[in-house]
């Protein structure tokens, strides 16, 4: 009877919900009693305890450890992690990487701010007198200048008048055309097979982005398979030497250059060096002046003299670095250094959103010199020969 009170005794508190090591074990009293195996010892109320309090926390969720009422064989460890089935690697899409944009695209970015006044005006909408005026005035605020202007409304108001056009939105192609054919004869890519080495000489006014764009022409020439020298002959700017360099080691080619030199001394050690070394192409600096300044525009002239007795014929070519936002003083710069050193080419820079762009039609009609390259931001590649096609559809937001 004791023994009857007894096995129906209350079980501790510790281990409600689990079953004991006894109950599990078959009856004394079973007549076909198989024998008894080794059975994993119970948790303690201790072990259930640390359990549960495991189970509450961020721990435990990451590990897959769930409180086992009534199941003591079920616990894990709290340090073993329960594997949780991934994707395979290649279901995972990767960060994307931002797309570097075309030449096209960037050079459009760069026009963006003409191309934006000019769109407004192709609209549907009748061909009037009104509707030219505004054309005109928008050619004129875009640095196309007076006589440019003029050129392409007479032409214009010509071919308006042949084709019987009546419509704003067929003006766009017609001005495409025009503009094509004003910018085409300065569309003269420069040729550097000619001479061995073909020395280039590049001038401009300070802050017009000469030397940056030295290091990007070397980028250029290097791309087409030719070995490139720099002559640092801007000995003025401070820090253009150590600029130069720079961009020499870059661009991994040599770069001559003098602490305290004279500008036509390092012209003239820079052409030696490219003829004892063999190279390709010599690219020369020179110091930033303004064209009033009449005293370094001669001094200009020097180096270039300086050039031409160290290399018969050389320079062979000189480039004027032009800043695309200065308008119409494009104009005054590109004469004054035609008249001083005789320019054979032009390099349009910072066609970055800012310039309006139309300063080359400009040129086109008071100036003509040939536009070798244009840059269109401070990517080392970023500055390419001219197009006057692809130039225009930029500028006007045509399509291919």
């Amino acid at each position: 009877m004791f023994g009857l009170f007894k096995r129906k005794k209350k079980e501790p508190a510790d281990s409600v919900g689990t079953q004991s090591a006894e109950a599990l074990l078959p009856s004394e009293d079973s007549s076909d009693a198989a024998p008894a195996e080794t059975l994993p010892e119970t948790p303690t109320s201790g072990t259930l305890a640390s359990a549960a309090g495991e189970a509450d926390s961020p721990r435990a969720s990451e590990s897959g450890i769930e409180a086992a009422v009534g199941e003591s064989d079920a616990i894990l460890p709290a340090a073993e992690p329960v594997a949780v089935e991934r994707q395979p690697q290649d279901a995972i899409a990767p960060e994307q990487e931002p797309r570097k944009r075309s030449w096209a695209e960037r050079l459009k970015a760069g026009l963006a701010r003409t191309r934006q006044n000019l769109a407004g005006l192709f609209g549907r909408r009748r061909i009037d007198e009104e509707l030219l005026e505004e054309i005109e005035t928008t050619l004129l605020l875009a640095d196309c200048g007076v006589e440019a202007a003029q050129w392409l409304m007479d032409a214009l108001r010509r071919r308006i008048k042949k084709d019987g056009l009546t419509d704003a939105e067929q003006l766009r192609d017609v001005m495409a055309e025009l503009l094509t054919e004003l910018l085409l004869p300065l569309q003269q890519p420069l040729e550097v097979e000619a001479h061995r080495p073909f020395i280039i000489m590049v001038t401009g006014v300070n802050g017009a982005g000469k030397t940056t764009s030295i290091g990007k022409l070397a980028k250029y020439f290097q791309s087409q398979g030719k070995t490139v020298l720099l002559g640092a002959g801007d000995t003025f700017r401070a820090a253009a030497r150590e600029q130069l360099v720079v961009w020499g080691e870059r661009n991994g080619v040599p770069v001559i250059a003098q602490e305290h030199g004279d500008p036509a001394a390092v012209a003239f050690d820079a052409v030696q060096a490219a003829k004892a070394r063999g190279v390709d192409v010599a690219i020369i600096d020179t110091a930033g002046r303004l064209p009033t300044q009449l005293h370094l525009m001669e001094e200009i002239a020097k180096v270039r003299r300086v050039i031409a007795k160290a290399e018969p014929g050389a320079p062979h070519e000189v480039l004027l670095v032009l800043d695309a936002n200065i308008g119409q003083n494009a104009i005054t710069q590109v004469e004054a250094f035609d008249k001083a050193v005789g320019l054979t080419g032009l390099v349009l820079t910072k066609l970055d959103g800012t310039a309006k762009g139309g300063v080359i039609a400009a040129i086109a009609r008071r100036c003509p010199k040939p536009v070798r390259f244009i840059g269109v931001g401070e990517g080392i590649d970023d500055l390419r020969p001219f197009s006057a096609r692809d130039f225009v559809e930029a500028l006007l937001g045509i399509e291919r």
